[in-house]
């Protein structure tokens, strides 16, 4: 049986897509993961899945002089991947982006490992394009990402296949939302939620509950106690597939797992893209992609007084409804898997 290593995290961005192959290949492959000890730990391992810690440095944008250490820390994290690689002997490392794969491909190249990385990103982030040269293929969700590298290979998103199996009536049921006398909206902050988001809901939360039930998935340690009618909150949501199988419409920041998810199921979808000097602004020009093609509607974090408005807006979008109806976004699991087994 083949060997696959899977590597990505620091945020549930680079994980998840993981996480989607993993369950196509778990019965056909022998599979291993190696991350930080982030949020990605926490995941894989629940998934009986092996599991190395690599400790690596992180990139912190601006000035900062943590970045000055950042070459002499990153060859120790090298020397740490190369040691976990040669005990696991992979045929295979498949990257997901983000600080933590950038030592394991680096190791695994120097191995002689076959690579694959994948950019959710319209824009390449700062790993991939540290790492493009030693992989094999860089797999994109956007087709034009693709062009912009010379081993570019456009694929589609990674999805997992949970999120299209759940029945709306029993995910309605879930949440106490049976009667059905009321749009649905779905709202989220992101993996750890939004504080900007959670507070312009919340002003607007009456107003809003007198039209719609509200699914707000909120973040850890960001629920607070409400009475309003038809508003339930969850920090958390494992069973993503009955949220959006309950859901109407869409309220979200514009991470890419997060765009196509609500694409791939056509469901019209606000997004507030994450805006600020800790980030290279890759959610707005995911969501500014699609709104250009008339998939989605965007509202910049410095509107989100204009909350309620943009919602209605959105309930009230027959041209949006329609171009999601026919476009042809879905997973990208099987070209994903087809490029990994070319390599095997």
């Amino acid at each position: 049986m083949k060997k696959i290593v899977f590597t990505g995290g620091g945020s549930a961005g680079h994980v998840m897509p993981n996480v989607a192959l993993m369950e196509e290949l778990q019965e056909s492959c022998d599979l291993c993961y190696f991350g930080s000890d982030g949020i990605e730990k926490d995941i894989v391992s629940a998934l009986k899945i092996p599991y190395a810690q690599i400790s690596c440095p992180k990139f912190i944008r601006g000035f900062s002089l943590k970045n000055f250490s950042i070459p002499f820390t990153l060859r120790r994290s090298i020397r740490n991947a190369k040691e976990q690689l040669s005990a696991v002997r992979p045929d295979l490392v498949f990257s997901k982006g983000g600080y933590v794969s950038l030592p394991v491909v680096i190791a695994a190249h120097q191995l002689k490992i076959p690579c694959l990385t994948h950019e959710s990103d319209l824009s390449l982030g700062l790993a991939n394009r540290l790492m493009a040269g030693k992989c094999a293929f860089v797999l994109t969700s956007f087709p034009e990402t693709a062009e912009s590298v010379i081993n570019g290979r456009y694929t589609g998103s990674p999805l997992r296949r949970s999120i299209f199996e759940k029945n709306k009536d029993m995910a309605r049921a879930k949440y106490g939302f049976e009667r059905q006398t009321k749009p649905v909206l779905l709202i989220l902050g992101g993996g750890s939620g939004s504080a900007a988001v959670n507070a312009a809901v919340r002003e607007n939360l009456f107003s809003l509950c007198k039209k719609y039930y509200i699914l707000h998935l909120c973040g850890k340690g960001n629920a607070v106690q409400s009475t309003a009618a038809g508003y339930v909150q969850r920090e958390f949501e494992e069973d993503m597939g009955a949220a959006y199988a309950c859901a109407d419409a869409v309220i979200a920041r514009a991470g890419s797992n997060t765009v196509f998810e609500t694409l791939a199921l056509k469901k019209p979808t606000l997004f507030i893209p994450l805006q600020n000097a800790r980030t290279r602004g890759d959610q707005v020009k995911n969501a500014r992609y699609f709104e250009e093609r008339g998939l989605c509607r965007v509202l910049p974090e410095r509107n989100l007084s204009n909350l309620e408005a943009a919602v209605d807006g959105l309930m009230q979008d027959a041209a949006l409804k329609k171009n999601l109806a026919t476009c042809d976004i879905e997973s990208g699991n099987p070209a994903i898997v087809e490029c990994i087994r070319e390599l095997l």
